[in-house]
């Protein structure tokens, strides 16, 4: 094929795929919406009719008869659409689909109405502030992410502004739901953001995207570290567990690989991890430092950065980022070490294990009494 076709080709390729993926977007949102009238509808009459939970078996029964081979209408997720529904009812006058329903006089179930009155009759003072701070941007990213992701939430979450700011993240960093369920579990919107320069060094839209893919703590539970260990060992195991490492560390990654070799005027050096995110167009090197930071530290990184952007670096892709990965930091050491730096730099700390809160130590036995006790029984 000459030159011509081929791109032809690649043009038809790209329409295609974009089309599948808007369609796909499309069908999710239709279904969130589906379940979230269902829910309104399920949630009022039960109220109503004053109905037990053994109601909803009967309902996911009829249904299963009435519909054969239809899924996700089991009695479990007919539980979840309802809380689904109970846990947002000030999002009701923004789902598209409950004001195509009420206004389709045909319709054979009244859910309009009914929700219509309910939502009138019942809403909270606290509600009714919450609808009215819902932004065209929640909105939007309400109804796109999956109806998995809602439910994680609202289990994982009480208050609307910390559901607020997961939903959103979700669908801006297209999360899936085991993505999601990882950062309810760390708890990231308690999280600090990460220690950085990226405000001075990176372009507006990449230094947004920059301060939003990295955090100041990692839980990287899935390491079995132990406090001797050296570097080496500790890159030795993240290499051995990537997929969960990349997992924690956020979406676009791809890795590259472990001491990555660059070569100045016949001398070796070598970058413990090297990464490609796609959503920054960057590449990403981290140092790994089982001690406490020192400034010292981005030296090293930032010679490593100087090459990378030399050497490696593509034309069209965004300057390179450094990340000091290391056990323990001073933040007012931090912002001083990092001031006047001319390259995207920044420092995280990572912890393999939940560290027991202060106010529990007392009450908890020690791993020591917690042998005593073991040998004592046996």
């Amino acid at each position: 094929m000459n030159k011509d076709l081929t791109h032809f080709v690649t043009a038809l390729k790209s329409t295609i795929l974009q089309s599948q993926y808007n369609a796909a977007k499309a069908v999710n949102s239709a279904m969130v919406q589906l379940y979230f009238v269902l829910g309104g509808a399920i949630s009022n009459k039960v109220k109503q009719a004053n109905w037990g939970d053994k109601a909803l078996e009967n309902i996911a029964l009829e249904l299963q008869k009435e519909l054969k081979g239809l899924k996700g209408f089991s009695h479990q997720n007919l539980k979840k659409m309802k809380l689904f529904y109970e846990a947002y009812p000030f999002m009701l006058p923004y789902c598209a689909l409950y004001t195509n329903v009420i206004n389709n006089q045909n319709t054979v179930l009244e859910i309009g109405s009914t929700l219509s009155n309910q939502f009138e009759n019942t809403t909270s003072s606290d509600e009714v502030e919450i609808s009215s701070t819902v932004s065209n941007q929640l909105q939007e990213s309400f109804w796109k992410i999956s109806f998995s992701n809602h439910y994680s939430i609202i289990n994982s979450t009480k208050e609307f502004v910390i559901r607020a700011y997961y939903i959103q993240c979700s669908n801006e960093n297209a999360w899936s739901n085991r993505i999601l369920e990882n950062h309810l579990k760390n708890k990231i919107h308690e999280q600090n953001t990460l220690r950085s320069n990226f405000e001075n060094e990176l372009v507006q839209v990449e230094a947004s995207k920059g301060i939003a893919q990295f955090r100041d703590e990692y839980l990287l539970d899935f390491l079995n570290i132990e406090d001797a260990d050296n570097e080496r060992v500790i890159e030795n195991k993240v290499v051995q567990n990537i997929k969960d490492f990349i997992l924690h560390m956020g979406t676009g990654f791809s890795f590259i690989g472990n001491q990555y070799r660059l070569e100045v005027d016949n001398e070796e050096f070598f970058i413990d991890l090297l990464f490609f995110n796609r959503h920054l167009q960057a590449l990403v090197a981290i140092e790994l430092k089982r001690g406490k930071f020192k400034p010292e530290h981005l030296g090293q990184l930032s010679f490593y950065l100087n090459v990378l952007d030399d050497q490696v670096k593509l034309a069209h892709e965004n300057p390179s980022i450094g990340i000091i990965l290391c056990k323990e930091k001073n933040n007012a050491v931090v912002e001083y070490a990092l001031r006047n730096k001319n390259q995207p730099l920044g420092v995280a700390t990572f912890k393999t294990k939940q560290e027991i809160p202060d106010n529990m130590k007392n009450i908890l036995p020690s791993i020591d009494d917690l042998k005593k006790i073991m040998n004592t029984n046996d």
